[in-house]
């Protein structure tokens, strides 16, 4: 699945939004997204990152996990991107309560639009395999609408910070 959207704010606070670290902002706005947890920081833009989702289409879709290999990287011309996929991690195993799902490479991009400092064009790239045996269908319905969602709720996020 590929989003695509303009968002209004600055690259920076789209960026404060969606930055995959511990603790972000991430976890207060994206509904897809209960938890967050550090397992490994390889570099300073390298990092093995555990993601906790919540039970989803009533129920329908238990609770899943990701564990991933996750890469910021920051362009000449202020574009940011955050590039993860599916790893194994000794001190994240499967957990009880959690169907392990895997990530094929993903990630968002955010892109500064040039003569508008004020608004930020976001990419996002999934491939997930949600992992147990949920009908095709389920997943097929799901996804449109989570997407459609995610961009909803990151436009409010970016628009309640203060400036910064």
């Amino acid at each position: 699945y590929k989003g695509e959207g303009i968002v209004s704010g600055s690259l920076e606070k789209v960026w404060e939004c969606l930055k995959p670290v511990p603790n972000g902002l991430r976890v207060k706005w994206d509904n897809n997204v209960k938890k967050f947890e550090l397992l490994e920081q390889i570099t300073e833009d390298i990092s093995i990152c555990r993601t906790v989702t919540p039970s989803a289409a009533m129920g329908i879709i238990a609770p899943r996990d990701f564990v991933d290999v996750i890469l910021v990287k920051q362009y000449e011309d202020g574009t940011i991107s955050s590039n993860a996929t599916n790893v194994s991690h000794p001190s994240c195993p499967p957990q009880s309560g959690y169907v392990r799902g895997f990530n094929h490479p993903c990630g968002c991009i955010c892109v500064p639009i040039s003569g508008e400092p004020n608004k930020t064009q976001v990419f996002s790239f999934f491939q997930t395999d949600l992992g147990g045996l949920l009908p095709r269908s389920v997943v097929d319905s799901f996804f449109p609408s989570s997407m459609s969602e995610f961009y909803g709720n990151l436009a409010k996020a970016v628009k309640s910070l203060k400036d910064f």
